[in-house]
């Protein structure tokens, strides 16, 4: 049976994926004919009551133009862009996919830097009545083969695709087979197709009107299979928003105002014909995905499907038998990513190596030589090259300050297949792996006890971050779980983790192998990630061809009883990024208990304080790479910290078919919430007096007490926090007295952060602003400072209702725990002297003004 389907399509870049597998239905290409708008707008050039009139070829495009053939050909006269569209171009889909190329400062926050995207969609130019042609915005959120279906005929009536431009035709080519458009004014007009996809984005960026003279075409390039448009485009800058932790951003009082210059990019991509053949998501297969409803799948309802993204491989047809057979082929087109010519020389053959590391994965999906690395040709060696081409994927070297990369691509939204990336390289990274190892790996690597690594070891980091993000170009999401199926004490192995690496996926963010041990004698090998048993595992079943299925629908069979069969190896194991509650599925940890890595992690942390003056001394140079390193060092501890909290009320997430046993969630088990309580008493809630070197902070500018309350705040805000606590409300009725309750766990912390109260003993300092913090986060839960509100219909009409802590047990049991804190304080002040009485005092009287709701 054929199916009608209706799904959302989001486009394109990391993480906007695709589907479908037989070629969408072309929308009719002759619409009623349209009303003359009654002003000049970019897209419809002529005005009230005028109509087109096609010109000879020859007058409008002369032989001054300069030419350029491809997916669409391009014409420029003077300040003209013209579009030859030829027929057959005519209603395909083209991906369009718009990025930042250049921003300044003033628009940078989380984004706004060179390479980011800000839009995408599809379109289709088609001819219209009146010598126009329309170019159509494409939505799949509908979609449906089989036209003859009364749900087809629905679909279609209640989502006609929309008109987002119309051009008048400025003349055929002489042989009748192509339409020439003139592109000018809708390539300079604010539109939501080339550029910012929504006023949202836009905003977000604080952008606001266009300045129409102070904007310029840079160019338009076209290629066999896309078309580059770049613009410079200025804008009004909004005020930058008011920060309750200082002045706005750009100074000027109350947020200035002004313009700002950005460069754009629109990236137009011809789609296949013939889509891809798509296969259907798995949670326990870590894939970039898109997902759309199926109305037919369900016969009494829908059903949300979901499709990966990946490239598109295929034997060669003379090597289709020995594919079946099993022997390794190579494919009809293997990945090719080139190596920028703008990166500096010595750190190409880094990043080839990092391309070519997959290779060994895709031999288990059956092809040899699937991904290549390579230098990208000279212009002498070849002029037609270009990064700007669609048909080259590449890593793209970008002088910038940004300490980072990124791994985005472009996809076909309509089966997923992946149609080309280009890897932002940012300079700066090698700041970012220079300061992860040393603060990782210098107490086992005496290469990264200084401020300047040699080029062998930048060069193995720039390897490693190279594979990753190559990685996520192939379609593959991040496994925080990846390093939990790793034993902690295996970690400190030298056998064990020089042959199998500290994660089995480099997917993982498991950066270096903190647990080792100077006495463990581990050798690089054994400290740096790499392609693991999961990634392996991952490229296999995403990329592995199964011929016998001739549908999606065909393959799930095969795939769950393989990847069943699979996940017996729990190194095989995919824990999401996005889930919060389970601690296994954690970035920047190791092993499968927080507590063992952390403590060992912590022995590392005091090696390398205790040298950190030494190893970053340079002459004629102040402290600024002791401050970064002190930095790395406390941010390091808050998340050892963090990974050994996260078990607290932690909640396993196993994703499951139906054929495999056991539950699919499962509280953590009290003991290892125990465990972790007892671990943040000892490391944490007892201040950490090892971080605070007088010396250090003397040179660096910063004192004790700030440090600590940095420290202990991130713990103690996610333990003593509304989701926490409902989740151990939830653990005690789910398994009853065998759960890890929320009374157990203020017994505890309670216990630990007031110690002094029951010994009578004077509170110092750090221990005073803990206890300060910890009543404060209990008031804050009483008197949350705005009720959340849920929207629900009662009688016909909308109406909103106070949602959220207070009707549950959690404000009950922390008013309870205030109550018994306060008359612990009041007894212990009774007897307490100087700051420490002053401090209890204090306490009582916020505790008396939360439990009276007084201000």
């Amino acid at each position: 049976m054929k199916k009608t389907v209706f799904f959302t399509m989001l486009g394109i870049v990391t993480a906007s994926f695709a589907i479908a597998q037989t070629k969408p239905t072309v929308p009719p290409t002759t619409p009623p004919a349209a009303t003359d708008t009654t002003k000049k707008v970019p897209g419809a050039p002529f005005g009230p009551g005028a109509k087109p009139q096609p010109k000879p070829y020859a007058q409008v495009i002369t032989d001054k133009a300069a030419t350029r053939r491809g997916m669409i050909t391009t014409h420029r006269l003077e300040d003209k862009y013209f579009f030859e569209i030829a027929d057959s171009i005519l209603g395909r889909d083209i991906l369009v996919v718009s990025r930042m190329s250049k921003a300044g400062a003033e628009v940078r926050s989380a984004s706004g830097y060179a390479g980011d995207q800000i839009g995408s969609s599809v379109i289709r130019f088609e001819k219209g009545p009146n010598n126009k042609v329309f170019m159509r915005k494409i939505s799949y959120r509908t979609y449906g083969p089989d036209s003859t279906t009364a749900m087809y005929q629905n679909l279609q009536r209640s989502n006609i695709q929309a008109i987002a431009a119309s051009f008048a035709v400025a003349a055929y080519t002489p042989d009748k087979k192509g339409t020439v458009i003139d592109m000018t004014d809708y390539i300079s007009s604010d539109n939501d197709i080339f550029y910012f996809g929504s006023s949202a984005v836009k905003s977000n960026f604080r952008l606001g009107a266009p300045m129409a003279d102070r904007s310029y075409i840079l160019g338009v390039k076209s290629f066999p299979t896309n078309v580059e448009i770049n613009v410079v485009r200025t804008y009004s800058l909004a005020p930058a928003p008011a920060s309750p932790f200082g002045p706005p951003a750009m100074g000027g009082g109350g947020g200035a105002t002004g313009s700002a210059t950005v460069e754009l990019n629109a990236s137009l991509v011809i789609l296949p014909k013939v889509p891809m053949k798509p296969r259907f998501f798995d949670p326990r297969v870590g894939y970039f995905a898109v997902g759309y409803t199926d109305f037919d799948a369900n016969p009494q309802g829908i059903k949300e499907i979901e499709i990966v993204k990946r490239w598109r491989l295929e034997p060669k047809a003379e090597d289709i038998a020995k594919y079946k057979r099993g022997e390794l082929v190579e494919p009809k087109k293997p990945i090719v990513f080139y190596i920028d010519p703008a990166t500096p020389k010595k750190w190409v053959p880094y990043l080839i190596a990092g391309v070519n590391d997959w290779q060994k994965a895709f031999e288990k999906a059956g092809f040899k030589n699937a991904i290549i690395g390579k230098m990208a040709p000279t212009a002498k060696q070849d002029s037609t090259w270009s990064l700007d081409d669609a048909r080259h994927s590449a890593i793209v070297y970008k002088p910038s300050e940004i300490p980072n990369a990124s791994g985005p691509s472009i996809s076909d939204p309509r089966s997923g297949e992946i149609m080309e990336s280009h890897i932002n390289w940012y300079h700066n990274v090698m700041k970012l792996v220079h300061d992860w190892y040393m603060v990782q790996a210098s107490a086992i690597d005496p290469r990264a006890q200084k401020m300047q690594f040699s080029d062998e070891l930048m060069g193995d980091l720039i390897r490693f971050v190279s594979s990753h993000e190559v990685g996520h170009t192939l379609g593959l999401r991040h496994n925080y779980g990846s390093s939990s199926t790793v034993p902690s004490e295996k970690l400190r192995d030298k056998v064990f983790v020089e042959a199998n690496g500290h994660t089995p996926s480099i997917m993982d963010y498991a950066r270096f192998n903190y647990v080792a041990q100077p006495e463990d004698n581990i050798k690089p090998k054994g400290i740096y990630p790499r392609i693991g048993d999961y990634d392996v595992w991952a490229i296999e079943w995403g990329y592995k061809l199964l011929p016998d299925a001739k549908t999606a629908q065909a393959e799930v069979p095969v795939l769950n009883k393989l990847t069943i069969e699979k996940l017996k190896n729990n190194r095989l194991w995919f824990g999401t990024e996005s889930n919060s509650d389970d601690p296994r599925s954690q970035n920047e940890d190791l092993g499968d208990n927080a507590m063992i890595s952390s403590d060992y992690g912590i022995k590392n942390l005091k090696r390398i304080l205790i040298k950190l003056p030494e190893w970053t001394k340079s002459d004629n140079e102040g402290y600024g790479s002791l401050t970064t390193m002190y930095g790395e060092i406390t941010n390091q501890f808050i998340r050892y910290m963090g990974h050994v909290a996260k078990n607290v009320g932690g909640i396993f997430e196993t994703p499951k078919t139906v054929e495999q046993a056991g539950a699919v969630y499962v509280r953590t088990p009290t003991a290892r919430q125990q465990e972790a309580m007892a671990f943040l008493d000892k490391n944490l809630f007892t201040t950490p007096a090892w971080l605070l070197n007088q010396p250090i902070l003397d040179n660096i500018g910063q004192n004790s007490v700030d440090v600590i309350s940095k420290v202990q705040a991130p713990a103690l805000n996610r333990l003593i926090s509304t989701n926490t606590l409902n989740k151990l409300i939830s653990a005690e009725a789910a398994d009853g007295t065998a759960a890890y309750s929320i009374t157990d766990f203020f017994t505890g912390i309670q216990s630990s952060i007031f110690s002094e109260l029951k010994a009578g003993a004077a509170i110092d300092v750090y221990r005073r602003n803990l206890q300060k913090a910890y009543v404060e986060k209990l008031i804050a839960l009483v008197k949350p400072a705005a009720p959340a509100q849920t929207l629900v219909v009662s009688g016909g009409s909308l109406r909103s209702i106070p949602t959220g802590s207070s009707q549950n047990d959690v404000i009950s049991v922390v008013k309870a725990q205030l109550r018994e804190l306060n008359t612990l304080v009041k007894n212990a002040s009774a007897s307490a002297t100087g700051m420490s009485k002053y401090h209890l005092d204090d306490l009582s009287d916020r505790i008396d003004i939360a439990l009276k709701n007084k201000e």
